[in-house]
């Protein structure tokens, strides 16, 4: 207590003003680019059909072979190739958080999105009917490397599922914590929506169970949406470190025996 008379100073105020609100933030990801896909066989679900993305003079293009039924008899296999050379495909942007492009073709137009060596068919919302072929084919869901290469990855792409699910964690409640009550609860619906989303899309995927690759890529690409929604600066994918080189140490000197 102070004495009779005294006075209190007032702390010091800051000098800096009020405190500045925390800027929302996410763990690191795994960013997905182009070159991810270049030149790779890429298979619907790692399993059927053929595609290949491809550089061309001035963007890029996709060769792309879909399996599918005939269109009178829905029990009949049936292939639609989109012909030998890479059809081009436009940029699309990044709405969803990654390259979007759509692929050029009037008999099925594709729009799909560029994951982590692989990509994602998001439209057409129907099956294509290639009258031409007398095909009906559904490009939809993941094309993705072929599913019985990817058993010996399955630790790499278990941790790649365990960082991105830490990221969509953390993005969702800086996206709450930056909403009203309102958009809080469209949040907390989409969320939920999420998992039973990606298991729709992913449970055609073969060895799925075993190794969650699909998972794994629809997972980071919802982090890389969330961070997109939430304003972040783009984030620069980490350089592995090169190896320290060997450093030589002078040999010892011989033993001297002694008498």
């Amino acid at each position: 207590f102070n004495p009779a008379g005294a006075q209190q100073a007032a702390p010091p105020a800051s000098a800096g003003g009020p405190p500045k609100p925390r800027v929302p933030s996410m763990p690191a990801i795994k960013l997905p680019s182009e070159e991810s896909i270049v030149g790779r066989a890429l298979r619907h679900n790692g399993a059927l059909g053929q595609a290949s993305f491809e550089k061309l003079g001035s963007g890029y293009g996709l060769r792309f072979s879909a399996d599918g039924y005939q269109s009178e008899n829905l029990t009949e296999p049936c292939v639609v190739d989109f012909g030998e050379a890479p059809v081009p495909v436009t940029p699309q942007g990044r709405p969803a958080g990654v390259p979007r492009y759509k692929l050029e073709a009037s008999a099925c137009p594709i729009v799909f999105d560029v994951l982590d060596g692989a990509f994602l068919v998001v439209e057409p919302a129907e099956p294509c009917v290639i009258t031409a072929a007398a095909c009906r084919i559904d490009p939809r869901g993941l094309w993705g490397p072929d599913a019985r290469t990817l058993t010996s990855r399955s630790k790499e792409i278990e941790a790649d599922r365990g960082k991105a699910e830490r990221a969509v964690l953390e993005g969702y409640k800086a996206l709450t914590a930056k909403s009203d009550p309102v958009e809080q609860r469209a949040i907390a619906r989409e969320q939920a929506g999420f998992s039973s989303e990606r298991e729709r899309v992913c449970r055609d995927y073969q060895r799925e169970g075993q190794v969650g690759y699909c998972a794994s890529r629809l997972t980071e690409a919802k982090a890389a949406s969330i961070r997109a929604r939430l304003g972040l600066p783009e984030q620069k994918p980490e350089r592995p470190r090169p190896p320290r080189p060997a450093v030589a140490r002078p040999a010892a000197p011989p033993a001297v025996p002694t008498q």
